[in-house]
């Protein structure tokens, strides 16, 4: 009886007139979905109505006292949606939802195939018009498979392909998806005043490459995959090509994983400013380089990942505009965020003299400090404790 009050519930809070007094009655009886006593054993469809004799707002079917079977909601006496429920209250068969507009036709607007509470199968929905505005195909799991949408002028918005053709009769998605064994098949994609939006290139269902545009129609991101890998750009709405990303897949168990392994970084006036780069491991990414780039042209930093006596050391170079070295040293990578100075930094002037050197002990602090004048002589040798006192070794 529990389980029959909260499907009442439910239905009742979903429909459009539950904020009414509802009058139901089963077979030519009084009965309430609210008190399990009054449908209890009982068999047949409860019709109930916005108020004693107002229009029908719901039917609902009854099976030896409970909610189980066709469901139906009515707006204004119209009909807008019906589907059926399983015994455990889950919807299960066809599901329609209808305009329900008074003096219309009333237009189917989406119809579904349920089984116990998930969508399977091929999904519908239409305009008002009649005019098909989405058909998608639900494997057995519930998961989306395919999809397409259209434009109300019935323009393709929307596209995904699965691995097999599954949305005929509405859509030819064998031709589209590029499932008849021919070469690689473009589909355009259009707004809804039109105009194109993107392109899509599918291979036996799988995309291959893809362009998005600007409203003017250039270039926007652009997409290309490949077996082992694939690659994406970005532009900016006056076609200068903006960041690039590039990436290799490996097997992850049931499914393949993407691993970046270049990523780049460009000025609105087309300049390479930035650069990662990273080798794929059977980890993932692995972090090699980053450098970055002067507008000029000339390398601003540049940092080196190297593994030396099984311990992750960056090397970072910075440069003056010139394109001279203007500090280098190495660092250990002892977490994410967390590094230690090793050996001796160096700084240069812009004339690539070198100008001060700082020496860096086990613990990462500076041990000894060097000036240098620019004909190379030593001006300053000190010796640094961690009290931070200092001695000087100059001669």
């Amino acid at each position: 009886m529990h389980k029959v009050f909260l499907t009442a519930i439910i239905v009742c809070t979903l429909s459009p007139s539950a904020r009414a007094v509802q009058v139901c009655d089963l077979n030519g009886q009084s009965v309430s979905p609210y008190n399990g006593s009054t449908t209890a054993s009982k068999t047949g469809l409860m019709r109930c109505r916005e108020g004693e004799n107002g229009p029908v707002v719901r039917e609902q079917e009854l099976r030896d006292g409970v909610f189980m079977g066709v469901v139906r909601y009515y707006r204004e006496g119209i009909l807008q949606r019906e589907y059926s429920v399983n015994e455990r209250g889950n919807r299960d068969g066809i599901a329609r939802e209808f305009a329900a507009t008074a003096g219309s036709t009333n237009p189917l607007l989406s119809e579904e195939n349920m089984r116990n509470g998930s969508t399977v199968g091929r999904s519908r929905n239409w305009l008002a018009n009649g005019k098909l505005k989405r058909v998608a195909f639900h494997g057995d799991d519930g998961r989306e498979l395919a999809m397409a949408a259209f434009t109300p002028q019935g323009l393709l918005n929307e596209l995904r392909c699965a691995p097999r053709p599954l949305l005929a009769p509405d859509l030819d998605d064998a031709k589209l998806c590029g499932h008849d064994g021919g070469a690689p098949t473009t589909v355009a994609l259009h707004r809804e005043n039109g105009a194109v939006q993107a392109r899509l290139m599918f291979e036996r269902g799988e995309r291959r490459k893809s362009e998005t545009l600007w409203d003017g129609g250039q270039l926007r991101e652009q997409q290309e995959i490949t077996a082992s890998g694939g690659v994406e750009r970005n532009f900016s709405v006056e076609g200068v090509k903006r960041r690039e990303v590039q990436w290799v897949t490996q097997p992850d168990g049931a499914r393949n994983r993407r691993v970046t392994t270049l990523e780049q970084e460009f000025h609105a006036s087309g300049t390479l400013v930035s650069e990662r780069r990273w080798r794929a491991t059977e980890r993932g990414g692995e972090l090699q380089l980053e450098q970055a780039w002067y507008l000029n042209g000339q390398p601003k930093e540049k940092r080196e990942y190297l593994g030396v006596e099984n311990q992750v050391t960056r090397r970072e170079t910075r440069f003056h505009d010139n394109g001279r070295v203007a500090s280098e040293g190495l660092w250990l990578v002892k977490g994410r965020y967390d590094t230690l100075a090793s050996g001796v930094h160096k700084q240069f002037d812009d004339a690539g003299r070198l100008r001060r050197e700082q020496h860096y002990d086990s613990k990462g602090r500076v041990s000894r400090e060097r000036e240098l004048d620019e004909s190379g002589r030593v001006v300053r040798d000190d010796e640094l404790f961690e009290d931070g006192s200092r001695k000087s070794l100059s001669r």
